[in-house]
């Protein structure tokens, strides 16, 4: 019997390991973030130095994202992915041990976040491309919509778990717990059978590979555009979450608990828009979500600023997790759809820059502008240019479908006839399932 169309790519036995083995890892993800946010600024009481962890632990993307990229569509995948979740694991048991014998010290702390970030960037884009070797191009965007359930479900879980832990047991024991979730990954890795043979090398050099890649995003409009926006909401939006300690008790008046409630909200309303995507036929339409969703994003965070209440914050981040996780995960089924297989490497390294390795320079940034204008002050200002730049995406869509019409076709990554497969990006006239009204 079928899987209902909601939960289509799970048909895949990879895909259902894949899965299970992440919503384990995903948890202990969360867990030690939690933790190490609460570790630091216990350690310091410094708005600033909390932005400068988050930078540490995400600039390496940025950096390295691109040498990753061309090692996933050079290596094979899943042998890279067992590597680096094994490292993350060695890196997180260091973290804890030092945590809970007592020694542990901020620059203990800024050294396993750079070296995690430098795991990071080859991880992520290799995990992001291996999607597509897991299911194929048919189920591609509704396996990318359940990927980012899975990661907005462990959202929800981790930071609740974390809250009672730091609170009963210290920041040392999230870190160890978080060591031993990612054996459940390795094992699913290590038991998935894939018929799809590893990319064959090309005779390029990294550097030239890299380069092929810099020249497709520069001359697609569709794809550049994508990316800028998941740029900007990055660095102007994201540092929202590197703050949270500061609401939780200088603003909320809180503690652990209170911004594991909030970083919970967030990940509920992420977790309804990933599902949402999950219902979605087929990623036609996709563009008017991600500039809606960026600009919705950016009036959440102005609201967030201006409250003073726990539970209006919490119910108010839940639409900001809506709005963030939909331009996220949209982008993200837009432009591996957008991209040829043999750049989905490094096309997802690139979003896996402007992600993630644009958010630390956001963070940098934040706790900066925190420390003299409040974190309120701060958060409203990324929310403001947020909102024109998803208002700019979508004056700038209709100039774009041309383009995205050409790529599908060109990759013939959609299935079905032409007038269907043609743009992605496009609204669907008469149909408000199917797209934004």
């Amino acid at each position: 019997m079928p899987a209902p169309a909601v939960f289509r790519a799970l048909r895949h036995r990879n895909f259902r390991l894949y899965i299970a083995g992440q919503g384990v890892s995903l948890v202990g993800t969360w867990v030690q973030s939690v933790a190490q946010s609460w570790l630091v600024y216990r350690l310091t009481d410094s708005p600033l130095l909390l932005g400068l962890t988050g930078f540490v632990s995400q600039a390496p993307v940025f950096f390295l994202a691109l040498v990753g990229g061309a090692l996933a569509d050079r290596l094979d995948r899943r042998r890279v992915l067992v590597a680096t979740q094994g490292a993350s694991a060695l890196l997180a048991g260091a973290l804890g041990a030092l945590t809970l014998a007592g020694g542990v010290r901020i620059a203990h702390v800024f050294a396993i976040a750079t070296l995690l970030g430098i795991v990071n960037a080859v991880d992520i884009p290799t995990r992001q491309s291996f999607v597509a070797e897991m299911v194929g191009r048919e189920d591609l965007p509704n396996a990318i919509a359940l990927n980012s359930s899975a990661v907005n479900a462990a959202r929800v879980v981790g930071p609740a778990i974390a809250a009672v832990l730091v609170s009963a047991l210290g920041e040392g024991w999230c870190f160890l717990i978080n060591g031993a979730s990612f054996a459940a990954v390795i094992a699913a890795l290590l038991a998935m059978r894939l018929e799809t043979p590893p990319a064959p090398r090309s005779g390029e050099s990294a550097l030239e590979a890299i380069h092929g890649a810099l020249r497709f995003v520069r001359s697609h409009p569709p794809v550049r555009d994508l990316l800028l926006l998941l740029g900007l909401v990055s660095v102007v939006g994201m540092p929202f979450a590197v703050l949270m300690p500061v609401f939780a008790d200088r603003v909320l008046h809180g503690g652990p608990g209170a911004m594991g409630l909030l970083l919970g909200a967030s990940g509920v309303g992420a977790l309804a828009a990933a599902l949402l995507l999950a219902t979605r036929a087929s990623a036609r339409g996709l563009g008017r979500w991600v500039g809606a969703s960026a600009a919705g994003f950016g009036l959440s965070l102005v609201a967030f600023a201006a409250s003073r209440s726990l539970p209006l914050s919490a119910a108010v981040l839940v639409c900001s997790g809506f709005f963030m996780m939909m331009q996220m995960a949209a982008s993200n089924t837009l432009l591996q759809l957008l991209s040829p297989d043999a750049l989905r490497g490094r096309i997802m390294a690139f979003y896996s820059m402007m992600f993630m390795g644009m958010a630390p320079f956001g963070a940098l940034g934040a706790g900066a502008a925190a420390e003299r204008l409040g974190a309120p002050v701060t958060v409203a200002i990324g929310g403001l240019v947020s909102i024109l730049g998803g208002a700019f995406f979508a004056w700038r869509l209709p100039l774009l479908r041309a383009g995205a019409r050409s790529l599908v076709a060109a990759h013939e990554v959609v299935g079905g006839e032409p007038a269907e497969a043609a743009n992605p990006i496009a609204p669907v006239a008469g149909d408000e399932t199917r797209g934004p009204a």
